[in-house]
């Protein structure tokens, strides 16, 4: 007997302190055209988030161990039990069509390791469906596109090497087709294109969907910004570069990467 639809995708919310955007995430996510398990996951557990999870029904797993970004995102991510998982951040927005789009064309794909969208951003309230960085992702994206390309090591080692052109909160991973865990406790700010350089070692299929099925917001309290104020993001920049190019083009890489930096403040 096959799985039923919606016993085979979970979104885990990663909930961290009290943010304004949680309940907006949660919302989003239960107006899938096709319903996902949902759960939630948390580090810092309080009475807003256990208040959110009573509200909407969410199982809620606390955290008890060693705690961090990718930490964080592991313990969530181990918490569900489908084939197919997505680490849904909680200040951004889900598409209604995207449980349904990832099903349809994960359906006949030997063996998918992530699948991912396109995104918009969300500043201030307001959508934008193009700005500079986000032309300059769907340009690097282009080569994974045709669903040839998307069994192809080359052509997707070739995308990443030209930087995290990934929407991390658009990737839904095949858990039964990936090592555990996913993520490294290496780095601050790079720890999700570090993964995906890990994945594209791997047989099997990156697909990627061109339509935008979530809003990522950028806010001056996210995680990304908070990061990039704090430590920048050159030295692990260098070091992903260096996974692809010789020494030379990497720093060469660095200096142009850099500039993306300020497309994640306000």
């Amino acid at each position: 007997m096959s799985t039923p639809e919606n016993k085979r995708h979970t979104f885990v919310i990663c909930a961290y302190k009290e943010s304004p955007f949680l309940e907006e995430c949660i919302q989003s996510l239960k107006k899938q055209t096709v319903k996902s398990e949902i759960i939630m996951a948390t580090a810092t557990p309080n009475a807003f988030v256990r208040a959110m999870a009573e509200k909407y029904e969410i199982p809620l797993f606390v955290n008890i161990g060693e705690t961090g970004i990718t930490q964080d995102w592991n313990f969530a991510y181990s918490q569900a039990d489908t084939d197919y998982v997505t680490i849904a951040h909680q200040d951004d927005l889900y598409g209604k069509h995207y449980t349904e789009t990832l099903l349809k064309m994960t359906e006949n794909v030997e063996k998918p390791l992530i699948f991912f969208t396109d995104y918009y951003e969300l500043r201030n309230g307001r959508i934008v469906k193009s700005n500079t960085l986000l032309r300059i992702k769907r340009f690097l994206l282009l080569p994974l596109r045709p669903r040839f390309a998307w069994e192809s090591r080359f052509i997707r080692r070739r995308v990443l090497s030209m930087g995290s052109s990934i929407c991390c909160p658009s990737v839904a991973f095949a858990r039964n087709n990936l090592p555990n865990p996913v993520f490294m406790n290496h780095f601050r700010t790079d720890e999700d294109w570090e993964a995906w350089e890990r994945i594209s070692r791997l047989e099997g299929s990156f697909i990627y969907c061109r339509r935008p099925l979530v809003c990522h917001r950028i806010h001056e309290d996210s995680e990304t910004t908070g990061a990039i104020k704090e430590t920048g993001r050159s030295a692990e920049d260098y070091e992903m570069f260096c996974k692809f190019w010789p020494d030379w083009i990497a720093k060469l890489l660095v200096k142009l990467y850099s500039k993306s930096e300020k497309s994640n403040t306000l």
